[in-house]
């Protein structure tokens, strides 16, 4: 899963991208490119279970994050321009970095009319793609063609809401209908936006009602940056400094994967203590193949305890003896946190 960094220039994408990825580049080699890192989930129950294990190897859920170079660097200044989005619509989700502090020379930060340009310029590309589609479906259909029906009432939905400058995330069942998969619509992907804050400015700027269902976090971007690259003693002396209690690339990262709707579930053993990524709603048979096809093939029931069950019964061995520890079958929807060991036979 991957997630892609917009923003303006000098919003502070690539301090986010060296925060959260811990590589930073010098600026006299940076180069005109694509950047990708992959990044670790933080989830405390990974740690409990590998206390709890002590296995030879402990394995976190992982997202990519995708800081896309785009030619001259404004997204919102061509308006239309498609290929300056092409990486961008590779994405399953997006991080909107919005200014909200006065950099040195600059003008003072409006939040708000950025987050809007940036907006305006994704939901323009998106009708732009539809109205190319709607003109070929019609010149189709003057040629004989029959035209889907289902693919035509939804890229009108789209269009409507769209020259009403809507984003498309705003209606979720429609951004994900499986006929609009393949347009890889910008403006429907899920989005947070996060406003990157003074050093000594934690809240969010006041948004009323502008950001009406929209997910934001407010961030301190060069204190993460500082932050990133320091030892775990001078970290600590830094977060005391600073007053901060968590780091917000944790709080980021967490909710970029639940803004993917990820859930995690794990395989606990001596050999390895694992998380594994599916989405809501997946069943047992399903996520079973994510660990292996042979398993799914073969597969004859799943051996569940959730892990508040198994924290509260001290072992494995006593969660049974309780009575939490259950068989299910191939149909079980796997619930976030669920310790599954698969039973198959191939």
């Amino acid at each position: 899963m991957k997630l892609g960094i917009i923003g303006l220039p000098g919003a502070g994408k690539s301090t986010l991208f060296e925060a959260l990825t811990k590589i930073v580049q010098d600026e006299t080699s940076r180069k005109p490119e694509d950047r990708l890192g992959t990044i670790r989930v933080p989830d405390e129950r990974v740690d409990r279970l590998s206390a709890m294990y002590n296995p030879k190897k402990t394995i976190f859920a992982q997202v990519e994050y995708l800081l896309p170079y785009i030619p001259m660097q404004k997204p919102g200044g061509q308006k239309g321009d498609e290929t300056a989005w092409s990486t961008v619509r590779t994405c399953d989700a997006l991080i909107h970095v919005v200014r909200n502090f006065k950099g040195f020379g600059e003008e003072p930060a409006t939040p708000l009319d950025d987050f809007a340009k940036v907006n305006e310029e994704m939901i323009f590309a998106d009708l732009l793609v539809v109205e190319k589609r709607l003109e070929r479906l019609e010149l189709d259909q003057k040629r004989g063609k029959k035209a889907d029906q289902d693919e035509l009432r939804l890229l009108l939905e789209c269009k409507e809401m769209l020259e009403k400058e809507k984003p498309l995330r705003h209606k979720a069942e429609l951004a994900a209908a499986p006929k609009l998969r393949g347009f890889t619509f910008l403006s429907g992907k899920p989005m947070l936006i996060l406003f990157n804050n003074e050093d000594d400015v934690e809240e969010t700027p006041r948004v009323g009602d502008t950001l009406a269902g929209e997910k934001y976090l407010a961030i301190r971007g060069r204190l993460e940056h500082e932050l990133a690259q320091m030892d775990e003693e001078d970290a600590q002396e830094y977060l005391a400094e600073f007053n901060i209690t968590t780091s917000a690339m944790d709080r980021m990262i967490t909710l970029s994967y639940e803004l993917l709707g990820l859930i995690s579930f794990f395989t606990v053993g001596p050999d390895e203590v694992r998380a594994w990524t599916i989405r809501k709603e997946t069943i047992a048979v399903d996520a079973a193949e994510v660990i292996h096809s042979d398993i799914k093939k073969g597969f004859i029931r799943a051996e569940v305890v959730a892990y508040k069950d198994l924290m509260e019964a001290g072992s494995y061995k006593d969660a049974r003896q309780k009575g939490t520890v259950r068989l299910e079958g191939k149909t079980y929807a796997v619930q976030d946190g669920d310790i599954i060991e698969f039973r198959f036979n191939v």
